[in-house]
């Protein structure tokens, strides 16, 4: 993909959620973390293999409110704590990417903005995410992260 990144492309979400952006880096760096909130309402995760490095790979089944089962994997192209992740992101194991994430941890006095930036290699190809509610899903999600480091905070101060 172009190193320009064209707006066309690009589907962005973000949320500031109430925890330190070290709390949050550490929520997107292990699976028992990502597993308890990544994904849409109803959805529910299953790691089968992750190496949280540069080159390593996430690899794990969505399971949908409906049943349906949706594979995923993860590249990681970038780990920079606790201020920014890059990885390539796809379906089936063995399969070209869909897209390219990058999420940004920006702190904002304990609180901290995240990001979700997802860069398409089509217009065609944003445009048909969007139709699938991948705002709603990404706002969803970044909700959950919000309710999971609270909970996580909570149970630190105890």
């Amino acid at each position: 993909m172009s190193d320009v990144l064209d707006p066309a492309k690009i589907l962005r979400v973000e949320r500031t959620v109430s925890a330190p952006r070290e709390l949050i880096f550490e929520a997107f760096s292990d699976a028992r973390h990502l597993d308890a909130w990544w994904g849409p309402n109803g959805f529910t995760n299953e790691t089968h293999a992750m190496e949280f490095a540069v080159g390593g790979l996430w690899h794990y089944t969505m399971y949908g409110p409906d049943g349906k089962v949706w594979p995923n994997w993860i590249r990681y192209t970038e780990i920079s704590p606790p201020s920014r992740l890059a990885y390539e992101h796809g379906a089936e194991l063995g399969e070209a990417a869909h897209f390219n994430g990058i999420i940004t941890f920006e702190d904002e006095g304990g609180k901290t903005r995240v990001s979700l930036i997802l860069i398409f290699a089509t217009k065609e190809a944003r445009d048909a995410t969007l139709e699938f509610g991948a705002i709603e899903g990404g706002n969803q999600t970044l909700a959950k992260l919000d309710a999971y480091v609270q909970r996580k905070a909570r149970a630190a101060d105890n």
